[in-house]
């Protein structure tokens, strides 16, 4: 069965291939290709599934060796996959929902004449992904790291002849750029540290290394997560990338590209469990992020960028469970396979929304559609109602599970991090409240465009709503399955260990306080949105929600702080070797060239003066001579 794990990557690296090198003869069936490939790798991925299974605890880690790809004196850098309980659940999350979204492209994308080189695309990210979460080392886990990067600028500026789209793309490369630095640091700091790549001597070495040099790596390894999950401070590229097709921003930034940060602080846990300091900080970003995420989702008229905004505060809360530790790591994965039901589901049904409204995007254009587009409605009411924790839903169970562990730090710590979740479940519950009511309820809002082109609202094709009926039943099922008898902490304790926090509020009490915020949070919405007219111009707002309109400032403390102070810097820099460097050079050069044009003087080619020379010289010689003698 090891044998397979390579065709779990082999298959949409293969789809890649044919569809990006075949030319324009495969573009009536690219597409079908990309979507058979894309399911043969999930269907793979649920065999390995069931053989493990069927395996002892112990024995469900699966390895396969493929060759030595550096093997130079002690530098020994395999390609081999390592398939156990974590990458096991990511492989069924990447290629099932990834399969879901190839099926949902083939309406999406139905009209465009590049589609063929889209599905190529689309099965390079799952390739990249799956090589990222199979890697048995952290050389090769930076390879699928950087492909997936790759991937995302393809798929991000698909759209290129548009400038914004253009742009965005190469903004997320360039923003993720500095996040890999961060881990190519890390692994190198491990390399010299521990002499391997390999996470099984790695995580379990981590007594051997001092305690200031697992900071380092965990630190380096967060600014990794920073720039692939878009946690402060590398969070400006998401919102932006919603420029890219609604199928990408479902694939990449809701289930898959957005949760390698996660993947990687789990998968090195060991590392952080001895750096309390870094987990610390693993916490603090995953907070913050937490909360500035879903203030800018309270502020966006755009609703791909209202659920862009939900995105980094829900991979927020990961980061903030991936930081507690073993109390934590099992919650954060449960949350993150959940969000990849939901929010992908929340993402399609956006697409759909856009589909019969002419793509336009501003939901102040919308309203009423609930009648127009039932299947839509209903699946994304479902993926709303699990993401802002409705009981019952999937995400009320992963959610929920969160806030009780963030309780369960223990002393100010908790009770402040606990209450950061809380506070964050009722931004949720209102921003997405908002989303609902402007999108699917009041009177139409929707107007002829510039050329007089009215919308017509109608619902998607079967190609598109069965994905959406099919994710509305993960939203909705998933996070109580995983729950029932502790199921998936059981599975994943093997890999991640876990532990029970002692949390000053009982279960209970935290399960009424997250219900309480919530509907707090969805009454809050419905007394701004639901009870009076949403005009169709935005109003100006008040100074905080002008401020999230252009989230959070973010790009303008960019551009002052990183840009400008990288042009001032450079100025500096210039001047510096100008004056300081080229000056001591050139002032050497011009000493010595002024020293040899005086000594060049003396050689004037009269033997009377080189006779006057040779007497004076043997002067000297002899008066010191004659002077040494006397003392």
């Amino acid at each position: 069965m090891e044998n397979l794990i390579g065709l779990l990557i082999a298959a949409p690296l293969l789809g890649a291939a044919v569809l990006l090198c075949g030319g324009r003869r495969l573009d009536r069936v690219g597409h079908w290709i990309g979507c058979v490939l894309a399911g043969a790798s999930f269907v793979i991925g649920v065999v390995l599934f069931a053989h493990m299974l069927a395996l002892g605890g112990e024995e469900r880690t699966l390895r396969e060796h493929l060759f030595s790809w550096v093997p130079v004196g002690g530098f020994q850098a395999d390609v081999a996959f390592q398939l156990d309980q974590l990458s096991m659940t990511f492989v069924l999350l990447i290629t099932g929902v990834g399969t879901l979204i190839h099926v949902y492209s083939t309406g999406y994308m139905e009209h465009d004449e590049r589609r063929r080189r889209f599905f190529g695309y689309l099965n390079l990210f799952l390739a990249a992904m799956l090589l990222l979460v199979l890697a048995d080392n952290y050389l090769l886990l930076y390879v699928g790291w950087e492909g997936v990067g790759l991937a995302s600028y393809l798929l991000i500026g698909f759209w290129q002849h548009k400038p914004s789209a253009a742009t965005a793309a190469k903004k997320a490369f360039i923003v993720n750029r500095v996040g890999d630095m961060g881990l190519s640091i890390a692994i190198m700091l491990m390399f010299t540290t521990f002499g391997t790549f390999a996470f099984g001597p790695v995580l379990a070495s981590t007594d051997r290394a001092s305690e200031g040099v697992l900071t380092a790596i965990g630190l380096t390894l967060l600014l990794g997560a920073c720039g692939k999950s878009a946690q402060v401070p590398l969070q400006s590229w998401l919102g932006d990338a919603m420029e890219g097709p609604t199928p990408v921003s479902a694939l990449i930034h809701a289930a898959t590209m957005v949760t390698a940060g996660v993947y990687l602080i789990t998968r090195s846990g060991a590392i952080f469990n001895a750096s309390p300091d870094a987990q610390l900080v693993v916490v603090v970003v995953g907070a913050v992020t937490l909360l500035f995420g879903a203030i800018v989702g309270c502020a966006k008229d755009d609703i791909k960028k209202a659920l862009a905004g939900s995105t980094m505060s829900q991979i927020g809360y990961m980061i903030l469970a991936a930081g507690l530790g073993p109390i934590g790591y099992a919650f954060a994965i449960m949350h993150l396979v959940t969000h990849g039901f939901f929010k992908a589901g929340l993402f399609l049904g956006a697409g759909s929304v856009m589909h019969g409204m002419n793509d336009e995007v501003d939901m102040r254009k919308y309203g009423g559609l609930r009648t127009y587009m039932p299947i839509t409605f209903v699946t994304f009411g479902l993926g709303y109602l699990a993401i802002i924790g409705f009981p019952g839903l999937s995400g009320f169970f992963s959610k929920d599970k969160i806030i009780e562990a963030a309780f369960a730090k223990g002393g100010t710590e908790g009770w402040i991090l606990g209450g950061v979740a809380l506070l964050g479940a009722a931004i949720t519950a209102y921003y997405m409240t908002r989303v609902m009511i402007m999108t699917f309820f009041g009177e139409k809002r929707w107007q002829p465009d510039a050329e007089g082109n009215e919308p017509h609202p109608h619902e998607s094709p079967k190609s598109m709503t069965i994905p959406m009926i099919v994710l509305a039943f993960g939203s909705v099922f998933a996070g109580g399955l995983f729950s029932l008898n502790e199921a998936f902490v059981k599975w994943l304790e093997p890999v991640t260990s876990f532990e029970h926090g002692h949390s000053p509020l009982s279960a209970g009490a935290v399960t009424g306080a997250t219900v309480a915020v919530m509907v707090i949070g969805v009454a809050l919405a419905w007394a701004q949105y639901g009870r009076r007219p949403v005009p169709v111009a935005a109003p100006r707002g008040s100074l905080l929600t002008r401020a999230a309109r252009r989230d959070l400032l973010q790009d303008d403390f960019n551009h002052v702080v990183l840009v400008r102070g990288g042009e001032h810097l450079t100025r500096s820099l210039v001047y510096l070797d100008h004056t300081v460097v080229d000056g001591v050079v050139n002032g050497t050069a011009a000493s010595v060239g002024g020293l040899s044009g005086r000594l060049r003087k003396v050689q004037n080619g009269y033997a009377r003066s080189y006779a006057v020379s040779m007497f004076g010289g043997a002067a000297v010689l002899i008066a010191a001579t004659l002077l040494m003698r006397a003392v």
